[in-house]
């Protein structure tokens, strides 16, 4: 019966304006010399009556090893997937600090599994045996094929809104239905022809919506 888990997607911001987020790689010696769908987000099952955020962070902290630091804002919830084994997975992305954890060194949970196959030795491998900060199209391309949409969603939630318009400062005018500055005409003694209606600084932002978007 397909399960459900919860997990954590951590990112920083890089001083460029450019963003990485953090991916584990699955361990043991099935994935060890894999790459590409060898990568995951910080998860794991639920418990029973588990609240599937609390999991989230719970599953994080003990794939690393460690207690996560806490958020600056509120954790943004990147939705549902659902993986080529019919596994259901929750996701939220949490920003990292600049003076956050190292995480060059993780040691986290556990797992015993039987290896090789159907031979009846049972092995102790960790869950993640590494982790790294990725641009979102390595991590895109390494992730369980899935877990790609995670990415997709927390770009999507830190673009900057569209269909702005950043003006200078001084007046703002509406000129035939479009916004513009309030400038003298082009020989500085008068100003443009009526049809220009001024506002006054208070009654306009700074930042102001197209028309039509």
């Amino acid at each position: 019966m397909p399960t459900t888990s919860a997990g954590l997607l951590p990112y920083r911001r890089l001083p460029g304006g450019g963003l990485e987020v953090l991916l584990g790689h699955m361990g043991g010696p099935f994935w060890a010399r894999k790459d590409a769908g060898a990568w995951t987000l910080l998860k794991g099952e639920l418990d029973p009556d588990e609240e599937p955020h609390a999991a989230a962070l719970r599953e994080a902290s003990e794939e690393l090893g460690m207690a996560l630091p806490p958020p600056s804002a509120p954790d943004i919830e990147l939705g549902e997937v659902r993986q080529r084994s019919g596994k259901k997975v929750l996701a939220w992305a949490r920003a990292w600090p600049e003076d956050g954890p190292d995480l060059a060194q993780i040691a986290g949970n556990t797992v015993e599994i039987e290896w090789p196959p159907r031979s009846g030795r049972r092995i102790e491998v960790p869950e993640i045996d590494r982790v790294a900060w990725l641009p979102p199209d390595d991590a895109r391309r390494l992730a369980v094929s899935a877990q790609a949409a995670f990415v997709d969603r927390l770009e999507e939630a830190l673009a900057p809104p569209c269909g702005y318009l950043t003006l200078p400062l001084g007046r703002v005018s509406v000129v035939r239905g479009s916004i513009g500055t309030d400038n003298r005409s082009p020989n500085g003694r008068g100003r443009r022809p009526s049809r220009t209606r001024s506002a006054p600084n208070s009654s306009w932002p700074r930042s102001t919506r197209r028309r039509g978007s």
